[in-house]
């Protein structure tokens, strides 16, 4: 029965991550190309509608990552992104809308909304899937493939989508809305009787445990490396106009692009589904590490490289960095914090750096790609993702040995 249960648990948790995935690639994986070919925007415009996406996405991540621990396994939050999930079509054609009237006016719609619903949400998915497999003894790693399934499928279509109508993408992202919206109500994990630390914890988290997190030196040096490995959502943002522009024509750099996505997220299911293992043999420190070293070639290579099969290689270094990424981070902060900070940590720890980062590098990202050229600035973000992660090496810890504690109430080491 309990082995029932932990498998039931695993396939609608990875279906909802699958439709989650789905959801998002369908309405942004196209994003900067719709702002740009569709919208007509520039990209020092652009920039600045992911610099208020990245600090909507902050306050949102400060708020859910406390309330999702406060909650445990319970789904409240997960029904909050459920209906905004839901909403994503109409309100992505009421961004364009007000993106034709003020750019100021859209920024700050459309920044608040695919925050809150994206950039935030996901932490919250991925945390909850990461507690519910520490409580049903599953490998997060192998759910969280299916989000990159569902990501690969979708994008594999937005590029002739796109095409054809724009906003075909948009209707397709509230269907699925609604299929995780179902999903979410099948939904049904309890902490099991062995889940000790789960199951008698989880409810004594207080606003002084979150805080306890910013007197801890650990915690500031696993930022730092974030500082670092964060960058590549910024590369990422304008990267499919970049690549579109390899090709004779837009329409064909737009498809192809779209089969390019959802190739590189097809490997990179393959490496979620292998990333445990790897991160288990060479230690979640080392996994961190390796990731931000392949991340920092990878950018740096984009800007060394020309035309459209070479920069796609180095696209598809992309799922070899992400799957080590994301696991080690989770191992990282179990062997070193407190277990039921977990949603704090990774959505204060590692989300909202990204939007901090993403906020003030987006604006600065969208000038120099007009100032030098897309080649230049990624070898300019390349060398700084280098250098936090060479740095890194000396201020992250080693794992823990069995007799050292990773909570942080009282002894802020």
């Amino acid at each position: 029965m309990k082995k029932e249960r932990a498998s039931y648990a695993y396939l609608t948790l990875s279906a909802l991550l699958f439709f989650f995935f789905v959801t998002w690639s369908s309405s942004s994986s196209l994003l900067s190309i719709w702002l740009s070919q569709e919208i007509g925007l520039k990209p020092t415009d652009t920039g600045i509608i992911f610099s208020v996406l990245s600090i909507s996405a902050f306050f949102a991540q400060i708020f859910y990552g406390y309330i999702q621990d406060k909650l445990g396994l319970r789904k409240n939050l997960l029904w909050f992104v459920a209906i905004l999930l839901v909403l994503s079509g109409p309100a992505y054609l009421l961004f364009g809308y007000l993106l034709k009237i003020s750019i100021l006016l859209g920024s700050i719609f459309g920044g608040l909304f695919i925050g809150l619903t994206f950039n935030g949400g996901i932490g919250v998915l991925e945390t909850y899937t990461e507690r519910a497999a520490r409580n049903s003894n599953f490998e997060f790693g192998r759910a969280r493939m299916w989000g990159s399934l569902g990501w690969a499928a979708a994008t594999f279509f937005a590029g002739v989508l796109f095409n054809i109508d724009p906003h075909l993408n948009f209707y397709a992202a509230s269907v699925s809305g609604l299929i995780f919206f179902f999903l979410l109500s099948r939904l049904n994990v309890t902490y099991s009787a062995d889940a000790t630390s789960l199951n008698t914890e989880h409810s004594k988290i207080s606003i002084e445990d979150a805080l306890c997190l910013l007197t801890l030196p650990r915690f500031w040096a696993l930022v730092f490396f974030f500082i670092g490995t964060c960058i590549y959502g910024v590369y990422d943002q304008q990267f499919p106009v970049y690549f579109s522009s390899q090709f004779p024509t837009l329409k064909e750099g737009n498809a192809m692009f779209g089969y390019l996505n959802s190739f590189q997220v097809f490997l990179e299911a393959a490496g979620m589904f292998c990333a445990p293992w790897f991160v288990n043999r060479i230690g979640a420190k080392n996994g961190l590490i390796f990731a931000g070293m392949v991340m920092a070639i990878r950018i740096l290579a984009s800007g060394l490289v020309e035309g459209p099969l070479l920069i796609s290689i180095t696209k598809l270094l992309h799922a070899v960095e992400l799957p080590v990424l994301l696991i080690s981070i989770f191992k990282y902060n179990n062997l070193n914090f407190d277990k039921r900070l977990s949603s704090t940590l990774y959505l204060v720890g590692f989300a909202c750096t990204s939007s901090i980062i993403g906020t003030l590098l987006s604006p600065v990202a969208g000038w120099s790609y007009e100032t030098f050229g897309f080649a230049q600035s990624y070898i300019m973000m390349g060398l700084m993702v280098f250098t936090t992660t060479f740095i890194s090496i000396f201020l992250l810890r080693s794992s823990k040995t069995s007799s050292e504690q990773p909570a942080v109430q009282t002894n802020p080491v």
